[in-house]
């Protein structure tokens, strides 16, 4: 087997610090796993498979580096981390403990399974053994799961503390999500030593009713964010504001919590930082923990046409796969970027089990939108070792303890670096050999890391986005703050009006006060104080992911009862009528969409096929801000757009073959939303001289722009559904051939000025995925398929690339289309 062995870059091997050590003997050492290298072998050696794995990376073992742990921590702690084996931390370990101990802010972004939850830990138990016990924390993760996971690990370790620590015997963590009885929040607001939430329940649930928690803010010595590169665009401005309103609670109990912060590796840790807290960090980026031999491949699905570059399905090829990396005596997790995919490939590995020599109810389906009883037995399976499969979506990709998982098989790229070693983390975390496949799906960004694999092992360069001071968003959270407590004005001395309590460094917050005061009617300004006046409760109204906060729920039509939940901007697409829903491989139709009242009404049925759904955009254009001419006819800009957009109808795909087996309209509202775009024009003789204007090279422009919105987050780091795009061969604004990628929330958060710095990168990134690819003509791996581009959609879409790289405008376009791609 081809190998290139790595002594840098990112590692694995997670050290679970919080947990004793499983005995000798446990359930796990006995299960008689098939080792890596026997699966790899297999694969590798497999006729079929194996030669479709375009490249192998062996990342070596690598030893840890140690420290002694600070001497700092009183000697009872340091007693208990000696019981539990820890004599010596790794170094980046004390780094960050010794960081917190001097009474700083402190971001550890180092790869997955690292130990990162130590760096964390051990202040917070210093301060309650400081305080005696009256010492509070607020630790903050990304998912319910992951809280969950946290909570019972860390109560073992403080029921530890409590033997060894006199008056420390009642120490308790407790979760604070949507699933949390109302005994026991009452429990928790009164005894919790350390509070685990999300940033939902802390935005909607603890700093409206920041009185009931007088207890926690008058003690909160540290607030613990994990996951934070998951803080990233729409969702990452709007909690960078939810921590200025904790910060501002704080203050009003006279407590000043310091942040410990944890991360996969980042571009620029520090900046992410300032971002979200408002102040600088220490950084702990080098890691020191020891991880075991990892082994990965990148697997090309093989050419149907080979004129058209038609590969097979993802999903069918992860199927192929998993008769070779499923089995009885391993554990195997498969990640898919979308729920559809989860349901489509769970059903599929459900009837191949007797193949592999499982049986079906050890294969797995995992995802958003299923209910808390449901998610948590999958987790047990996991767990205990009864579940061999699972199948997910981003659900598991971060740090909870799902077991001694061997194999992940990525079907396609996650979308960033830091999501791809978080998957990849999910498998060998006992520092075992591990295994992780990435199916190239017929994507650009895909085909892109098929012919460069090297970036994937390189140091992080996404850049990401985030805009607390976004005036819509800002807005929305001080209507938030307002409601938690007044504003007050005064005077800096200077003649300017500053709020007392800073809510960031934004000189326009008075300006916002006023406005909210004046024309919305929520405040009111007596003298130098804004009051909140509605009636209305403002967070329940105000979503962190932008838009409307209000789930759908998916109502079984026959029983009445949930089976899951879905975003009101995805439901458009997801559960509109017809709509086919899924959940682990069962199929439901959905029979009636109240949209108004965000319920969804299905009914089960036996289906053939899939749906998905497609939707029209049309931009316009509302204010120009940044513009930068090019003298050779085109320019970048960056401004002010208003974006409609509605879903038009939906395919009905047949599984396996994927078949489309017929289409319907689909009738509901549009969506409508005022944001910042990024936008390239080109002047009418230059879109002539390229042959743009007319016939079948038209479509060029518009593959450009999806070609290039494609591989953006090889540069651009936000969730998938917060960046848009919308192609006119003729702009009603500018009048000529325009192309607009535009944040997909109310007010942008910075991707479009991002955008505007990187382009040539960008277009670089896009013309190397066109010269690259094998087909012809085109596909959907590059510029798209042949019956949306046309004959020459391909080599036209190479020459306007080349045409932004610098390259002179053609003579004859005819003649210039023939030397390329």
């Amino acid at each position: 087997m081809p190998s290139h062995d790595r002594t840098k870059g990112p590692r694995a091997g997670d050290q679970d610090l919080l947990k004793p050590a499983p005995a000798r003997g446990s359930a796990r050492h006995l299960r008689g796993k098939l080792s890596v290298d026997e699966l790899v072998g297999a694969l590798d050696g497999h006729r079929d498979l194996g030669g479709r794995i375009s490249h192998w990376e062996r990342v070596p073992p690598r030893e840890a580096a140690w420290a002694e742990l600070p001497r700092r921590l009183d000697p009872r702690l340091l007693e208990l981390m000696a019981a539990r084996g820890k004599e010596r931390l790794f170094s980046h370990q004390v780094a960050a403990v010794d960081a917190a101990l001097a009474g700083r802010d402190v971001l550890v972004a180092t790869p997955t399974a690292s130990g990162k939850t130590l760096t964390y830990t051990l202040p917070v138990l210093q301060r309650l053994i400081e305080t005696e016990g009256r010492s509070r924390s607020l630790w903050m993760f990304p998912t319910k799961a992951l809280s969950q996971d946290q909570s019972s690990n860390l109560n073992l370790l403080l029921g530890d503390l409590g033997t060894r620590v006199e008056g420390l015997e009642d120490l308790h963590s407790f979760t604070y999500d949507g699933d949390t009885p109302p005994t026991i929040r009452r429990t928790l607001r009164e005894r919790g030593h350390v509070v685990l939430t999300n940033p939902w329940m802390l935005h909607q649930g603890i700093l409206p009713n920041h009185a009931k928690w007088s207890v926690l803010f008058e003690n909160l010595d540290y607030v613990v964010i994990d996951e934070v590169h998951t803080l990233s665009g729409v969702f990452g401005s709007s909690v960078a504001n939810v921590l200025r309103r904790l910060q501002r609670i704080a203050r009003h109990y006279g407590a000043d919590p310091k942040f410990l912060l944890s991360s996969a590796t980042l571009h620029d840790p520090a900046a992410h930082a300032r971002s979200l807290i408002g102040r600088d960090a220490v950084i702990v980026d080098e890691d020191g923990s020891p991880s075991g031999e990892r082994v990965f491949a990148v697997y090309e699905p093989p050419l149907l046409d080979p004129v058209a570059g038609l590969r097979a399905n993802a999903l069918e090829e992860a199927r192929r796969l998993a008769e070779v990396l499923c089995g009885p005596k391993h554990q195997t997790i498969f990640f898919c970027n979308r729920r559809t995919s989860v349901e489509v490939l769970t059903r599929y590995l459900k009837e191949l089990a007797p193949r592999i020599g499982l049986k079906p109810d050890e294969i797995r389906g995992y995802r958003g939108g299923y209910l808390p009883d449901l998610r948590r037995s999958i987790e047990k399976g996991l767990r205990a070792g009864e579940v061999k499969v699972v199948v997910t979506t981003n659900a598991l990709e971060l740090g909870i303890d799902v077991g001694a998982l061997d194999v992940a098989v990525l079907v396609g790229y996650p979308g960033s670096q830091a999501s791809f070693w978080q998957r990849a983390g999910r498998v060998g975390r006992r520092g075992n050999t591990s295994l992780c496949v990435m199916i190239a799906r017929s994507d650009p960004i895909d085909h892109y890391l098929a012919e460069h694999p090297e970036y994937l092992f390189s140091a992080p360069k996404e850049r990401l986005g985030v805009d607390p001071d976004n005036l819509v968003i800002l807005s929305e959270q001080l209507k938030c703050a307002a409601f938690e407590l007044p504003f007050r004005a005064r005077d800096d001395g200077s003649g300017n009006t500053v709020v007392e309590g800073e809510f960031g460094s934004n000189p326009h917050v008075p300006g916002i006060l006023d406005y909210l005061a004046d024309e919305s009617g929520f405040l009111h300004r007596r003298e130098d104080t804004w009051h909140w006046m509605a009636d209305a409760y403002p967070a329940q109204d105000v979503s962190l992911a932008g838009g409307e906060p209000d789930n759908v729920l998916i109502i079984d039509q026959e029983t009445g009862k949930a089976i899951g939940e879905t975003d009101r901007e995805g439901s458009i697409t997801t559960v509109h009528v017809g709509a086919i829903y899924q959940v682990e491989g069962e199929t439901w139709k959905v029979e009636r969409f109240d949209y108004d009242n965000r319920r969804a009404y299905v009914k089960v049925v036996i289906s053939d096929y899939f749906t998905e759904a497609q939707t029209d955009t049309e931009v316009r254009v509302l204010s120009l801000e940044d513009e930068a001419p090019d003298a050779r006819g085109w320019s970048k800009l960056r401004g002010e757009v208003h974006v409609t957009t509605v879903a038009t109808l939906y395919k009905k795909i047949r599984f396996y073959t994927r078949e489309n087996v017929g289409s319907e309209d689909i009738d509901l509202p549009p969506e409508e939303l005022d944001t910042e775009a990024f936008v390239i024009t080109l002047e009418p003789e230059t879109a002539r001289a390229l042959g743009l204007q007319a016939g079948t090279r038209a479509a060029a422009w518009s593959a450009a722009g999806r070609l290039m919105r494609r591989v953006a987050p090889l540069y651009l780091r936000c969730q998938p559904q917060d960046l848009g795009i919308c192609s006119e061969i003729r702009s009603r604004h500018f009048e000529k051939p325009t192309l607009f990628l535009y944040d997909r929330v109310q007010g942008g958060v910075g991707l479009s000025t991002i955008l505007f710095d990187v382009f040539s990168d960008l277009v670089r990134a896009a013309r190397d995925v066109v010269v690259s690819c094998p087909c012809e003509r085109g596909c959907p791996g590059c510029v798209g398929p042949l019956e949306e581009v046309g004959e020459v959609g391909k080599r036209t879409t190479a020459l306007l690339l080349d045409f932004f790289l610098g390259a002179p405008l053609p003579e004859s376009v005819d003649a210039a289309s023939a030397k390329t791609p």
